[in-house]
């Protein structure tokens, strides 16, 4: 059981299987950064309450599921996904999909995926692949963040389908249905629904910890953990922060860019004269992203160590806080002709 399946080696795993899906049925407009975008990915979120390998949870992208459903619906694709009680289920669903030549995303843990060089296995329980065929007991992955395709055996799919702990995926399956063609102007129009959403979801959700104002919230944290957790602590949280931010797709720095890419592909679709400089604005917030965690590694592997130098972290976060406040703010003022 194999399909044809033109792998896109991306920089997120969602977006990734949400362009590779979307290009197999014929939607092959729809790149990595339009996937962002028009499912309103971006976001930021600080939950100090839930801890997640000993260290608070940061997420830099919206719930996993959320791009490649916001995608569809936005373009009118029908979506079918599926989720399973046992593991028999599970995989007999998945191989009925196979051979009516239909690739599937699945969710999984990333723990025990054996193609990941072992200091990027973790638990993680969010990561998205492409499962596209099946040769005898191993099937045929195209995961985005890899450079080729790959494969997995029977139990070891079934594994990572079924890992258990936080976003437990529960054997999900997932994929678009064809539908009627997507137009240029359906794209635009999904491309300004996106953007005011994400406007939304950054600017106005309730609560302090979510958004611009949860960057702020963990920026004032960071300029206290130093007194308040000791030393050794405060590097671990650090830690979690570049984990979050590096490790996981293209976290806190790769999505700004990605949505910088974003902003400059919506100019062929929707253009308006203040896109250009937004885009360069989530360039330079991408640039902040990156410089802090580099600050952060230092301090978590012992090279620095002083309030200054988490004082500096504070205040690269406040300004990133305000880079996005602004561009956010912008984009959701735009009047479309």
């Amino acid at each position: 059981m194999k399909t044809e399946f033109n792998h896109l080696q991306s920089a997120h795993c969602e977006t990734g299987v949400t362009a590779g899906l979307m290009h197999h049925i014929g939607v092959d407009k729809i790149t990595e950064p339009l996937a962002l975008g028009i499912g309103a990915g971006l976001f930021f979120i600080y939950i100090p309450f839930i801890k997640i390998s000993n260290g608070p949870a940061i997420a830099f992208r919206v719930q996993p599921g959320l791009i490649f459903k916001r995608t569809c619906k936005a373009l009118g694709i029908p979506v079918v996904r599926k989720k399973f009680r046992t593991r028999e289920e599970a995989a007999s669903a998945l191989d009925e999909q196979l051979r009516n030549g239909q690739p599937v995303g699945c969710q999984v843990g990333v723990y025990y995926l054996t193609y990941f060089p072992k200091e990027y296995r973790f638990h993680f329980n969010a990561h998205n692949i492409v499962v596209y065929g099946k040769e005898q007991d191993r099937y045929l992955i195209s995961d985005p963040v890899m450079e080729t395709t790959t494969s997995l055996s029977a139990y070891e799919l079934e594994r990572v389908r079924f890992a258990r702990g936080a976003l437990a995926p529960n054997g999900q399956i997932y994929y678009p249905k064809p539908g009627a063609p997507v137009t240029d102007d359906m794209i635009a129009h999904a491309i300004r629904k996106g953007i005011k959403a994400n406007a939304w979801v950054m600017l106005n959700i309730p609560g302090p910890i979510a958004g611009v104002r949860g960057i702020r919230f963990i920026a004032g944290r960071i300029r206290r953990w130093r007194d308040k957790l000791g030393q050794h602590d405060a590097g671990l949280y650090l830690a979690q922060l570049v984990r979050m931010q590096e490790e996981i797709g293209t976290g806190g720095g790769g999505f700004r860019y990605m949505y910088a890419a974003f902003l400059q592909q919506a100019m062929q679709y929707t253009p308006h004269d203040a896109l250009p400089a937004l885009s360069a604005q989530f360039t330079r917030s991408g640039d902040l992203w990156r410089t802090a965690a580099v600050q952060a590694a230092g301090i978590y592997k012992g090279r620095l160590g002083s309030q200054a130098d988490f004082d500096q972290i504070t205040d690269y976060l406040l300004e990133i806080a305000e880079i996005e406040r602004e561009a956010f703010v912008a984009l959701s003022k735009i009047k479309w002709t």
